[in-house]
């Protein structure tokens, strides 16, 4: 019985051994998961911010923060031009993010009480 273990062990784990992935496949998977989390939480936060959940907002751009974090560790190097685009449009999305709570602020003063 003791000599059969081994041979039902790698009958058993032999379809395991015969998937065949392609080279990229692991990271264009994973690069794509990323961006279609990424874009979950943006929508997420957008939703948030129109109801004015400003505490639920911060949250999930902290989620989106450790995010890009991990996927920008888990995927090869940006080239130096797409991270810049990457930055500038985050810097857009901020200040217009900045902009709606200024004007909510600015409404919110000039409410009488």
């Amino acid at each position: 019985m003791k000599r059969w273990l081994p041979i039902v062990v790698l009958v058993l784990a032999a379809p395991a051994f015969a998937q065949v992935t392609e080279p990229g496949e692991g990271a264009a998977s994973a690069s794509s998961s990323c961006q279609a989390e990424e874009a979950a939480l943006e929508r997420d936060m957008d939703l948030a911010r129109s109801r004015g959940q400003m505490l639920r907002r911060r949250q999930l751009a902290e989620n989106l923060d450790a995010l890009r974090a991990r996927c920008l560790s888990s995927e090869s190097p940006q080239s130096r031009a797409a991270r810049i685009d990457k930055l500038e449009h985050d810097i857009r999305a901020l200040r217009a993010e900045l902009e709606h709570a200024e004007a909510q602020l600015r409404e919110l003063k000039n409410e009488r009480p």
